[in-house]
């Protein structure tokens, strides 16, 4: 079985972020990067549906070539093989733009079964997993907590407002992952020296226009200072007018 971990890079969690001088997006050549925390969740799923079923497991990526380190990570966790599908703009492409890309790239990879992140950490959209799919024609899971696969057909639980539920699905599929789906695992010294072997193909993306574009980056306006309307049970009036009035929460 031919399957692929969509990873995507994405600056750390704790990186600080600085804006361009022209305020036309992000100040990104000093930013320390990671892979997306759900993606590290899509990757251990994958190795894990290989290790069960057999097959090979392709880590697929749109970013800069500069990411082969990141990507490097997942063939020492486990992937096979990566593909970077090479775009130095790719922090610009839209979720439509970034979808179609990848759906053409795991067209030609003959894949049976996909798996995604249910977010990017960085853009938090949720959308290129169910775009992608519907770009295929593939079935799509999304925000996947336990699943079981066979060769032909699968079932997962998902997560919902109104509790967890049971589908049924058939391959080839789309599945976005959730916490607590598993336990990313860490990269030995095995692995990571196992990696410096195994192919990393940089590809030129399949044309697609995005329909959105980013036109100006601006910090939020900082938040003004707190203030102490009283003490004890007297200020109790005073802290609802404050909020009534002022912040308008109430």
């Amino acid at each position: 079985m031919n399957i692929i971990a969509c990873v995507k890079r994405v600056p750390t969690t704790d990186a600080e972020v600085r804006f361009k001088a022209d305020a036309s997006g992000l100040e990104t050549d000093s930013l320390p990067y990671m892979i997306s925390f759900y993606d590290e969740i899509a990757l251990e799923q994958a190795v894990l549906t290989k290790e069960a079923l057999g097959g090979e497991v392709t880590a697929l990526s749109l970013g800069p070539a500069s990411g082969s380190k990141e990507i490097r990570e997942c063939l020492a966790k486990g992937a096979d093989k990566a593909v970077i599908l090479t775009d130095d703009e790719w922090m610009s492409s839209d979720c439509r733009a970034t979808a179609k890309r990848l759906a053409a790239a795991i067209g030609e990879l003959d894949a049976q079964l996909v798996f995604m992140g249910r977010v990017a950490t960085d853009r938090d959209n949720a959308a290129v997993g169910p775009m992608c799919a519907t770009y295929l024609g593939w079935a799509c899971v999304s925000g996947v907590i336990e699943m079981e696969c066979g060769e032909d057909k699968g079932t997962a639980k998902v997560e919902t407002e109104n509790g967890i539920e049971t589908v049924e699905f058939s391959l080839p599929a789309v599945i976005t992952c959730n916490k607590g789906l598993n336990t990313p695992r860490y990269a030995g010294l095995k692995g990571i020296m196992a990696a410096k072997k195994k192919p990393l193909e940089e590809q030129a993306p399949a044309e697609a226009d995005g329909q959105a574009v980013l036109s100006t980056v601006i910090a939020p306006p900082a938040r003004p200072e707190g203030r102490i309307v009283g003490t004890g049970a007297e200020a109790i009036p005073a802290l609802i007018d404050a909020l009534r009035n002022e912040a308008q929460v109430l």
